[in-house]
């Protein structure tokens, strides 16, 4: 089964912890032992799995992005003036693979998952949320 996460970003770069909604998926798909895969729908969003504990773990991954990859220097921002915002999201990369162990997400006891906001705010973010049962 697949459904559709959406959500809205209030900065022009955040980590916005979906792991709840995810959760909420795997429960209505009944699934108890399989894999999700997590999609970012966006050419500027991503998905990450990351420490939640600490919020400063969150705020580190935005700065080191915005030390490596640096706004206002790259040719596409020419078009739009987000240049960055591309790069940042093909660096962390559009999605990710949970394995489902007896019906719960197998994450580490400090991971959540993550959607990457690298151009917003935006009020239509979505993340295809795709669970997968062993056959």
């Amino acid at each position: 089964m697949h459904d559709i996460i959406t959500l809205a970003t209030g900065s022009r770069e955040i980590l916005v912890d979906i792991t709840e909604q995810v959760k909420d998926v795997v429960t209505r798909s009944g699934v108890r032992d399989g894999i999700v895969s997590l999609y970012a729908q966006g050419a500027t969003a991503a998905i990450m799995i990351q420490e939640n504990w600490d919020e400063s773990v969150q705020t580190d991954v935005v700065n080191l992005l915005r030390k490596l990859i640096p706004r206002g220097v790259w040719l596409h921002d020419a078009q739009d003036g987000n240049g960055d915002a591309h790069l940042k999201a093909g660096l962390v990369g559009p999605s990710e693979t949970i394995p489902l162990i007896n019906g719960q997400l197998g994450l580490s006891t400090w991971q959540n998952i993550f959607f990457c906001e690298f151009d917003g705010p935006r009020a239509d973010r979505r993340v295809v949320c795709t669970v997968m049962a062993e056959s």
